[in-house]
């Protein structure tokens, strides 16, 4: 069974662009997929990057058609400018977190807290809300958070995604790491990661 790490960020719009490609990917190849919910803040700090809003304006417009280019290729619904990005992350990736060691579809879930935000735009922030995105995905936020460790341990978890993401290469959401140490970087390179899955399956 081929492996993935998929670091990413619920912020932001590429991970949840190319959410629903990679789950189907996943799902035909087989593939074990380690979520791991990263803070890019943290990692576009120690990898030269930056965040949006100290981006040039050059950077700035050029995200923004980019956008609206894969709105159109894809057919997603997506919310360009929504009222509620960036929200506060640290909720969510706290259920997502516990949805992964509680063996919850965590993919899934993660792709519903981007459809929460980048169509619906609603804050990602609100306990409803992540509630309503595990609903969706199928699975029980109130229960997985019940047997979750503390917010301080799953605060360690995220911190030490963010650690792994540096370590091992990672600037950028999303990120999808095999375990040969290839990374690809982006949902618009979802056709390499199809590439590779297909020739590791022979």
């Amino acid at each position: 069974m081929p492996a993935i790490d998929c670091f990413l960020s619920l912020n932001s719009p590429w991970t949840y662009l190319g959410s629903a490609r990679f789950i189907d990917l996943v799902r035909r190849y087989g593939v074990d997929v380690a979520v791991k919910p990263a803070n890019f803040g943290e990692v576009f700090s120690a990898t030269g990057g930056l965040p949006l809003p100290k981006r040039s304006p050059e950077r700035q417009a050029y995200r923004m058609m980019e956008l609206k280019r894969w709105r159109e290729e894809l057919r997603l619904p997506i919310v360009l400018e929504p009222r509620n990005f960036p929200s506060d992350e640290r909720p969510g990736v706290h259920a997502v977190i516990a949805a992964v060691e509680a063996g919850a579809d965590a993919l899934a879930f993660s792709a519903e807290i981007g459809r929460s935000l980048w169509e619906l735009d609603e804050p990602i922030s609100d306990p409803d809300v992540i509630a309503a995105a595990g609903k969706r995905a199928g699975v029980d936020v109130a229960v997985i958070l019940a047997g979750a460790r503390s917010p301080e341990e799953l605060d360690a978890v995220w911190k030490a995604n963010t650690a792994e993401a540096v370590a091992k290469g990672v600037f950028g959401a999303p990120s999808y790491r095999f375990e040969d140490g290839e990374i690809m970087w982006g949902q618009d390179r979802l056709q390499f990661v199809a590439k590779k899955l297909a020739a590791m399956a022979g």
